[in-house]
């Protein structure tokens, strides 16, 4: 009963029911930071909201008693438990934070579609390599924000007056937001050779690291693609040796008839 629970669970209605209820959860949970909605509506949205969390935790109790101790092997299942375990905590209900996590019901649809879960295995395979590039980034950021303290701080003591403060304005300068007109114009005006600083401290960071986790994460996604495609190739070939077996089998049986 419980393997049979357990295929049924796994089945593509099963699960695109539950991605579902999550989207409509995720819409009801937005609705409800809406004063007058909640006003006209608000006994119905979170009537609708609650029988969402019954479907859940329902979802939740079945798969537990379908895998028993198998349940908590799968990172996903753990990751929905948490989940839906906010919600439930005391005090959900009345504690602002408690309710904003709610929202992270959002996220199950990740663990309910399986792309989205090899999107987001992809990005974690991804994340050993990308520690080394975030070294490399910090240190960076660091030989540049001690330069930029000691070159501007005098005059512009607003954004590089302590280290703290040139490293935040150096991460503005690497995501190019305001960064010409807000920051180094006003600079280049007192030091006109400032351009000399902050053009390769842009093409190192925003052109080079930057792409280059950008091309870490895509390659991983590709692997795991390719690891997935691998899987296929397996299964069908198992499927198709498995019915040649079956047809010698029964030329055999009829042979000896």
């Amino acid at each position: 009963m419980r393997e049979q629970l357990a295929v049924w669970l796994d089945q593509p209605r099963v699960r695109n029911f539950i991605i579902g209820v999550i989207v409509i959860n995720a819409i009801l949970l937005g609705m409800e930071t809406s004063q007058t909605l909640m006003h006209q509506a608000g006994g119905l949205i979170t009537t609708l909201d609650m029988i969402c969390l019954v479907i859940f935790v329902i979802e939740l109790a079945l798969k537990l008693f379908a895998l028993g101790p198998r349940f908590f092997r799968n990172g996903w299942n753990i990751f929905d438990f948490l989940i839906v375990g906010v919600s439930l905590m005391p005090g959900a209900q009345s504690l602002s934070v408690l309710r904003a996590l709610r929202i992270m019901r959002l996220l199950r649809v990740i663990s309910a579609a399986p792309r989205l879960q090899r999107v987001v295995e992809g990005f974690i395979t991804a994340l050993p390599g990308m520690g080394s590039v975030f070294l490399l980034m910090a240190m960076i950021f660091y030989i540049g924000s001690v330069m930029a303290t000691k070159l501007f701080a005098e005059s512009f003591p607003q954004w590089f007056g302590s280290l703290g403060q040139s490293a935040y304005s150096l991460f503005q300068i690497m995501t190019l937001e305001s960064w010409s007109m807000g920051i180094v114009r006003p600079v280049m005006e007192v030091y006109p050779y400032a351009w000399g600083f902050f053009v390769p401290f842009i093409m190192m960071t925003t052109f080079a690291v930057v792409n280059l986790l950008v091309g870490l994460i895509v390659n991983s996604m590709q692997d795991a693609h390719g690891a997935e495609e691998s899987e296929r190739t397996d299964a069908y070939r198992d499927e198709v040796l498995e019915r040649l077996r079956d047809i010698e089998k029964r030329l055999a049986d009829t042979k000896k008839g």
